[in-house]
């Protein structure tokens, strides 16, 4: 609302001035008004209360789900649906694990095509790296240039779980540029990650990122400029405004050999000393405005992607980066009750954390202790879990609020369902919940998890495209899940290759627990958090991993490759 009145819009001082006088004036439509909006939120916010959500919780959700997205799909372009275009990872990770678990082809077409179309488009930053917010046609070429913490945590993710199943280097390649990204551009001093960058840069929205013909060839010179102009679909006319284009990869650097009659060794260095150049040239710009806001939601998601890129790609920094982040969440973040605060801004916290900021950053705890086997983050991971037991459940009709039991006054207490785009807090809980009990035998919090899972049935029903967390959250559920142990001297070698071959597999509905028997007191602390390694030792003095599915154990082994031959051998059966 503009302060004065501009192109037919009142000012804002107009407008409180009718608002002001509409009630002195006819205050009890006002109020007829207000109950009236009161009772329709209550109706929107209102879920099926447990003793009317009858719905199964059979793995039928699942293929019903697949379906739908199956209908919605865009084989050309990939995606769902027509443009504007959002990547939707929630929904591309369920079709992954629902791939993984029965072996339906297309549900693994439908996440390569997708995932490849972006990464190959506009909205992929092509020299920098990371995702724009969305796209604004349904090629994925022209983005609305907002990059955020949380959409690229995501995706990062998704991608890499792409490369877990498929090992095709586009995807790690994918990975290792937004995180480098995230690293390079989003992170603070102290450890946390920023929120977003700016579209605009110069007032000017995508001025950052666009280039005309003639910026590229003076910028890689005359010998390399057709090659790159050509690979990155680059033409004198342009793709945007003003001659000017977004960057996609519209050419191979095989495609253009042929075309230009070049060794392909030539034209791939011709394209590696043409981005260099260019990203060079781009740091000399104006770059967009940071919201240099930490808020604990995105950092979780963000942790997750960053712990576990180090376990697969067995990359340092990325762990580093990771362990750097959940101490300053944990130290910064964490309210002396033992509760979290939803955001961090130059030394000060504001608002009582909210439903996802609990489930990303205990899912975030769980995915370094998978990382690196530190019991700290597994006990921390437990503590948050109780308070959000105990700030969030609704003991009365099950599932969780958004907003915790100290939250000032609400109109109406939500309960979020949807994924939009990040996924929901209630389908995080419950996946967060369903983890901890399979290592800790906490029976009471699978129960909650179940609970949850049948109020939101009919979600999952309705809307699988929107609720595809929560899809995910059940599939975990109806595996049934599994447990691999290794009891193991930490940091040995024969001990980290045993753990790289568990890391190494995309196994969804898997958590992992480590032995170490290096250090007495650590593994008496995982093991309270942690019965079932109870009994699971080395063999004759080598490392050893077991593979468990409830009470039941595979052979132990210390062979990796048998090992994942037993990690992927369970796979549930429709």
């Amino acid at each position: 609302i503009p302060p004065r009145e501009r192109s037919g819009h009142p000012g804002f001082r107009r407008l409180l001035e009718e608002i002001a006088q509409f009630y002195a004036e006819r205050r009890d439509e006002v109020v007829e008004a207000a109950e009236q909006l009161t009772t329709r939120l209550r109706q929107v916010c209102d879920i099926e209360p447990r003793s009317r959500a009858d719905t199964e919780l059979s793995r039928n959700l699942l293929a019903v789900a697949f379906r739908r997205m199956s209908s919605a799909f865009d084989g050309e372009h990939g995606g769902f649906g027509p443009a504007p275009k959002f990547p939707q990872p929630t929904a591309l990770a369920l079709l992954l694990r629902y791939h993984n678990a029965t072996g339906e082809p297309h549900a693994l077409t439908i996440v390569e095509t997708t995932l490849q179309r972006m990464a190959c488009g506009g909205i992929y930053d092509q020299l920098g790296g990371g995702f724009h917010r969305y796209s604004t046609d349904a090629r994925w070429l022209i983005p609305h240039f907002e990059k955020m913490l949380n959409d690229n945590a995501l995706l990062a993710r998704v991608y890499l779980d792409a490369y877990r199943l498929t090992g095709k280097p586009l995807y790690e390649r994918v990975v290792r540029e937004t995180l480098d990204y995230v690293l390079r551009e989003m992170t603070d001093s102290e450890g946390g990650f920023y929120s977003s960058q700016d579209a605009d840069s110069r007032g000017v929205e995508g001025a950052y990122s666009l280039w005309t013909s003639e910026e590229i060839r003076a910028a890689v010179g005359a010998q390399n400029a057709d090659v790159v102009l050509r690979h990155f679909g680059v033409e004198p006319i342009g793709n945007f405004e003003g001659a000017q284009s977004v960057l996609s990869l519209a050419a191979t650097a095989e495609e253009i050999a042929r075309q230009l009659g070049r060794d392909v060794g030539a034209v791939e260095a011709a394209i590696a000393e043409g981005r260099k150049a260019l990203f060079a040239l781009r740091q000399e710009r104006i770059a967009p405005a940071i919201d240099d806001k930490i808020v604990a939601a995105p950092n979780g998601l963000l942790v997750s992607a960053m712990a576990s890129a180090a376990a697969v790609l067995g990359e340092e920094r990325y762990l580093g980066a990771a362990r750097r982040c959940a101490d300053f969440l944990l130290s910064h973040m964490r309210r002396e009750d033992g509760g979290l605060w939803r955001s961090y801004r130059q030394g000060k916290c504001s608002h009582n954390g909210y439903l996802p900021d609990y489930a990303f950053v205990i899912g975030a705890l769980l995915d370094l202790y998978e990382a690196c086997f530190e019991v700290r983050w597994l006990e921390t991971a437990n503590a948050l879990a109780q308070t959000m037991i105990s700030r969030f459940w609704d003991e009365r009709e099950g599932a969780f609020f958004y907003a915790d039991d100290d939250h000032k006054p609400l109109v109406v207490r939500p309960k979020d369902s949807y994924d939009a785009p990040d996924p929901s807090g209630n389908a995080a809980a419950v996946l967060v919940l369903l983890r901890l009990a399979e290592l800790g035998g906490r029976e009471a919090w699978r129960e909650k998890a179940v609970v949850t899972l049948r109020v939101f049935a009919p979600t999952m029903v309705k809307a699988p495209i929107h609720a595809a967390h929560m899809l995910s959250a059940l599939g975990f559920h109806t595996a049934p899940p599994r447990l691999v142990a290794i009891a193991g001297a930490s940091g040995e070698p024969a001990t980290d290759v045993l753990v790289r071959a568990a890391q190494r597999p995309f196994a969804p509905n898997t958590v992992l627990a480590l032995a170490d028997t290096t250090d007495a007191e650590a593994l008496e602390r995982t093991r309270d958090l942690a019965p079932a390694l109870e009994g699971k030792t080395t063999t004759n003095g080598r490392p050893t991993a077991y593979v468990c599915q409830g009470r039941t154990c595979g052979p132990p082994t210390s062979d990796p490759d048998d090992l994942v031959r037993q990690i992927e051998g369970h796979r549930p059966v429709q």
